[in-house]
């Protein structure tokens, strides 16, 4: 696997920047290539003003009737709910979009777990046109890293960590809210690009273990991102980079 493409900017306020013009080059150069940006959100902070960004200043940079929006996580809550992931998206960024409800491709985290991950790889199946045991190849995966080193909802000591099979599954996690739905490794490491959003000094020590730590996937979830044939990249602030001895 290639190394990692790190880049580091003075502040948050240059990532969310970089980070918007990054997903508008990746969205232009996907939809010229075969006519449309499958394009994972993330939840977090940090992506939610990316997801501002993109929403006004990056509104005319990206051909959004091609853009088809998936989740790689989802909290167990209803989409109105305040920790939704999807309805951060769609307040800081859908709801401000010229684009169709059949775009949006959401994880339903009404349902039960189970029959929630189950749902979504139906969806999944449909809109890639996935064969058993095929896993979607997605033009651009967004990540964030906890503090805890986990990324989606993959938590330390999670067997979904190294799951293999599903492409979704139901996870209960040592974070509220508990119950959660996850892409899996084999759909995070089959897309085209990943890229990790880190900001501030807090996630300095885990943003250091993840790239440059002895591996342990099990203790340190994020370093099981490993695209087997795309790119991964890291965007940081210098506070997040602050203790990475290459940069």
């Amino acid at each position: 696997m290639p190394e990692p493409k790190i880049v580091v900017v003075n502040d948050a306020a240059d990532l969310f920047i970089h980070a918007a013009e990054e997903i508008a080059h990746v969205a232009g150069e996907a939809i010229c290539t075969h006519g449309e940006f499958t394009f994972c959100l993330s939840g977090g902070s940090t992506p939610a003003s990316t997801y501002e960004l993109l929403a006004t200043r990056f509104l005319g940079s990206i051909d959004w009737k091609e853009v088809r929006f998936y989740w790689g996580d989802e909290r167990c809550v209803p989409p109105d709910h305040s920790e939704s992931n999807y309805a951060m998206a769609n307040r800081t960024m859908l709801s401000k979009l010229p684009v169709k409800p059949e775009q949006v491709f959401r994880m339903r985290g009404e349902l039960p777990p189970e029959e929630g991950a189950l749902d979504y790889e139906k969806q999944l199946k449909q809109s890639f046109s996935l064969s058993a045991g095929e896993f979607p190849r997605l033009d651009l995966i967004l990540l964030g890293l906890g503090d805890n080193r986990h990324t989606a909802s993959l938590f330390p000591g999670n067997p979904a960590i190294h799951e293999a099979r599903r492409s979704v599954v139901a996870v209960n996690v040592d974070a509220e809210p508990r119950n959660r739905l996850s892409f899996t490794p084999p759909v995070i490491n089959r897309a085209e690009r990943v890229m990790f959003l880190a900001a501030g000094e807090k996630k300095a020590e885990a943003v250091r273990d993840i790239i440059e730590g002895p591996r342990d996937p099990d203790r340190l979830p994020a370093q099981i991102v490993a695209p087997s044939d795309g790119q991964l990249m890291w965007f940081l602030d210098r506070a997040a980079a602050s203790l990475l001895k290459r940069h």
